[in-house]
């Protein structure tokens, strides 16, 4: 049949089932959204405040359904606006593809009004982009995004077209969707027995989890690994639910703001067996003194990741699901007691602590987590808040936890919490934020009452900078240099001015009270939680030090 380019992106998002989108319209996308008008009642566009937050929203409904999300942006300034959220999905491996349209094929070039080289800008931070100047290529460059997006180690794609080739005509003919199914062929299988050899001469063995193994689904054949050796388990923000965090054999985050027992515990192992985790920074810590017990054994997709950060004995690419899956059925049961009590004896001796007597961070998390029976999908912005998350909350399943990890987006929190309702909409979700996070972006409160989305934005509020502040007090001799917030902003006031429920809460029965009405109300609601500007997140790494040399609030005492 013969349609026009924005009647053709259109098709083509319904032959990739895509069920809705998020974005903002303008001139030069006004094409696709006039042929979305004809088709309102089978794909829901979520209208945001801002370009930003329709890309966080994509992300976060990518990563709360396990699907690609999906966001729209106009030319110059609205495709501009996408960057940020591109990039957060860029570095977390989030497959989402960003539609944008630009200014038409013989404008391109001539500093147009409104046009900018969004292909070009995105080059470093997309898996891949395209500009369509011929109507012919269209359905097929959509088709090719959405398979590239999803398959391999997934990633964001931006596909930037002319206005003109948006109301050019051309013959369209449907395709069925095709399946992906992650290839086999290249796992080698000595390197599988080399694998099994390893971990057979292994002693001390701890496994580490990264965010591969929740975007491959491979929890089932995780715990199975789990099992087999008999190890204990540690995991980075991203892997987090991959494996349970209520299981016994789990010692908590690994890192920076890692437990110790999981700290203490890698630095002693004699193999680190590492499923789909990249080895950031944060994680590390210093690398040269990073697991140097260890031979370390690396799982992951993609081969640039193996000997990036740190040296590496034995790497084996592939899909982390189908790499367990094989490695499951050549490992014998092994048997390491000893190891894991002495894991355990960490875990009792260096527990997580903080004030139990006054409202904190982790008592937030911690009630969060009590009230919603830990079942709910939980988002976070980025800084204190975001790890007292990751400490407190125990994540027993994959894709519940949504948060910029190798970005550390400020501001990602509030549309990725609106793009996984709109997901997963059977679901609680909970956005926790610090204030300043909040500030970024918190016009998408705004988005939530338009849409009747029910989302919980929790602030905790300490009227600074909170992980900035943090580094001050211990590394800075004490400098605040822009890092006070103290100002007459009232959230809770702020949100009803949206049209969204305002809370305002000091106490921990005031929060208790707050949360359990929130969770009955079937509306956007904001909690507005007063806390401590000194609060500190603990344990911590120094930069530059091993993860060995983690210290807490009695280390620093002392």
């Amino acid at each position: 049949m013969q349609l026009n380019g924005a009647e053709i992106v259109i098709e083509c998002l319904k032959e990739q089932g895509v069920d809705t989108v998020f974005g903002y319209p303008g001139g030069a996308i006004l094409n696709v959204y006039d042929a979305l008008y004809a088709h309102r009642d089978e794909i829901r566009h979520i209208l945001t405040s801002h370009e930003q937050g329709a890309s966080h929203a994509a992300d976060g409904y990518a990563r709360a359904t396990g699907k690609v999300g999906v966001c729209l942006a106009t030319s110059g300034p609205g495709a501009t606006n996408l960057v940020t959220g591109i990039a957060t999905a860029y570095m977390d491996s989030i497959p989402i593809v960003a539609i944008t349209c630009n200014v038409g094929v013989s404008l391109l070039g001539k500093d147009s009004f409104q046009e900018i080289d969004i292909a070009g800008i995105t080059m470093p931070i997309t898996k891949h982009n395209f500009i369509v100047k011929d109507v012919t290529n269209l359905a097929d460059t959509i088709r090719r995004a959405f398979r590239i997006a999803r398959s391999g180690r997934p990633g964001p794609v931006l596909v930037d077209i002319p206005k003109d080739v948006t109301s050019n005509v051309t013959e369209y003919v449907r395709q069925e969707i095709e399946e992906y199914f992650p290839d086999e062929s290249h796992i080698d299988e000595e390197k599988l027995d080399a694998a099994v050899s390893m971990i057979e001469k292994a002693e001390k063995p701890f496994i580490f989890v990264g965010g591969g193994a929740v975007l491959s689904g491979a929890s089932e054949e995780l715990m199975e690994f789990v099992n087999r050796m008999d190890a204990p388990v540690t995991d980075s923000l991203m892997g987090k639910g991959a494996f349970p965090g209520t299981d016994p054999r789990y010692t908590g985050m690994l890192g920076m703001h890692g437990t110790k027992a999981s700290n203490f515990g890698v630095s002693e192992c004699d193999l680190l067996v590492v499923v789909g985790a990249r080895f950031s920074d944060r994680v590390t810590g210093n690398t040269e003194k990073f697991a140097r017990n260890a031979k370390i054994l690396q799982i992951d997709i993609d081969p640039a990741e193996m000997n990036k950060n740190v040296i590496i004995d034995l790497g084996i690419e592939g899909d982390i699901k189908t790499v367990l899956k094989k490695l499951n059925a050549k490992l014998p049961q092994q048997e390491h007691k000893e190891w894991l009590d002495k894991v355990e004896e960490y875990k009792v001796k260096y527990p997580l602590k903080y004030h139990h007597d006054v409202l904190t961070g982790p008592f937030i998390v911690e009630e969060i987590y009590r009230q919603t029976n830990g079942d709910a999908l939980i988002v976070t912005e980025v800084g204190q808040h975001q790890m007292w998350a990751a400490q407190y909350y125990k994540f027993t399943k994959p894709h519940t936890l949504l948060t910029s990890g190798g970005l550390g987006t400020m501001g990602y929190g509030l549309g990725a919490a609106l793009g996984a309702k709109t997901g997963r909409p059977e679901k609680t979700v909970v956005n926790i934020a610090g204030d300043g996070c909040f500030r970024m972006n918190m016009n998408e409160i705004a988005t939530a009452v338009r849409h009747n989305i029910p989302v919980i934005e929790v602030v905790v509020n300490n009227h600074v900078l909170g992980m900035v502040r943090q580094w001050q007090d211990l590394f800075y001799d004490e400098r605040y240099s822009a890092t006070v917030l103290r100002d007459a902003v009232d959230f809770a006031k702020l949100a009803e001015a949206m049209g969204a429920e305002g809370i305002h809460v000091e106490t921990q029965d005031e929060f208790k009270e707050a949360f359990a009405k929130a969770l009955t109300l079937n509306r956007p609601v904001v909690i507005d939680c007063q806390i401590g500007s000194d609060d500190k997140v603990w344990p911590m790494v120094a930069p530059g030090d091993a993860i060995s040399q983690a210290f807490d609030e009695e280390d620093m005492a002392e």
